[in-house]
Parts: C-alpha cells; structure tokens; sequence
C-alpha cells in the first residue's frame, strides 16, 4: 500500500519548491515549514556521479563541521597504557583492551562510536562479526583508527560526521539541527560539499555532484544549486 504522509508533510509538500534554490533561500524554505514539537535534524544528501562497484571511487571517511551538528554520541575508545586515562577524560564512555572487547562479545552495544589506536586493531578485528554489521566498527578509512585518542574521542563526542556512499552512489549526512541559525547550517553545508569535492575520485567522469538535497526530519526535500 501508498504510505500516507503525515498532515502536516502535506502541508509542506505543497509550498515546496520544485526548483533548485541557493543554499540561503533553501535553508529559509526549510525553516518556514510548520514547525514540530522536537527539534527535526537538517538532513543533506547528494547523488554522485561515481559507480559503487568501483573499488577507487567508493567514499568513506569523516569529519568535524564548524559548527557540530547538534548532537551528542556515546564513544568507546579501545587503547591501552595511559590512553586508556586521556580517553576517559576526553568524554569515553568506556575505554580499555580486552575487558571492553569481552564486554561488547557478551552482547553490550549501548553506544554509537567506535575509535581503536593502530596497536590494538589485532585485538579488535575480532569484533568484526559483532561491530561490522552495526556500522560501529574501527576503520582507517572512516578516521576511526587514531594515534591521537583524545582527540578523535572529543570530536566523536560532539558529533563528527562520519560518512559513505551507499550503492546507488548517494551520500547522506545530518548537517544540524532546525534550531541553528541560517548562517551556522549553511557553514556546515559549505564545509560538507567543499570537503567532498575535494575527495572526488580521479576516475569520476562527468558530472559529479548530479542533485544535493535538504530535509528536515519528516518534510519534503529542498533542491540545492550546487557548482
């Protein structure tokens, strides 16, 4: 069956544009929309031009927006000596070697980041099976695997993006909350899209960034003039 849009969904839908807009007017757009009782996330997604099944074009990292993004994470730092110290004290909700990998293999999997120091990756590909499938698991390429523990704990904590193109080559990443102001989501916008086109992949031909998109949490998407 159809899904049925909520009211107040429909009630967007209608002074949506359907024009592409400027980053500012499209940002106004989506403010104007009726507002809800929670703070909605601001929501960018881009449809590339790359072909997923292209080892060298996928994309797969991190990274802090000026101006976060809202939201708070539950962070686990696996490391060992004084690391496991400078990470409790940067905000890690728990930090340490073999215990903690005991404690995530018995079933505990109430947090949402994932950083490990390259010395104790041995150890931990052993989550693999446990932590891959949840999205949580330490990768170099998604800047999860760090020399700098307490850094990589602050910046997940306060909300790093972490970020990769699913099989239709789409990205899509939360850029803040409905509650920033103009200026502060356009910042994150800006950092976000200027961080990819300068990741874009040799071999992408053609038209790289094909459609960007703004949402807010359950409302229409504004269509993004994008160079």
């Amino acid at each position: 069956m159809p899904k049925t849009r909520s009211k107040r969904y429909r009630e967007a839908q209608k002074i949506a544009p359907k024009d592409k807009l400027p980053l500012a007017e499209a940002i106004k757009v989506l403010k104007d929309f009726k507002p809800t009782k929670f703070d909605p996330t601001i929501d960018l997604v881009l449809h590339l031009g790359i072909d997923p099944k292209q080892a060298e074009q996928a994309l797969r990292g991190s990274i802090s927006l000026p101006n976060g993004i809202g939201v708070s994470k539950k962070v686990v730092a696996f490391c060992d000596g004084e690391d496991v110290n400078r990470a409790k004290a940067a905000g890690a909700l728990e930090a340490g070697g073999d215990e903690l990998i005991k404690k995530i293999m018995d079933g505990w999997a109430d947090f949402d980041v994932a950083i490990a120091t390259p010395a104790m990756m041995r150890s931990v590909s052993k989550l693999g099976r446990v932590l891959g499938p949840q999205g949580k698991m330490p990768s170099p390429k998604s800047g999860t695997v760090v020399t700098d523990i307490a850094t990589a704990v602050k910046e997940y904590a306060a909300g790093k993006v972490e970020f990769r193109n699913d099989d239709g080559g789409n990205v899509h990443v939360p850029v803040g909350k409905a509650s920033f102001d103009a200026e502060k989501l356009a910042q994150n916008v800006e950092a976000f899209l200027g961080h990819i086109k300068r990741i874009k992949p040799p071999t992408s031909k053609g038209t790289y960034i094909k459609r960007a998109c703004l949402s807010a949490t359950m409302s229409p998407s504004v269509q993004l003039e994008v160079e």
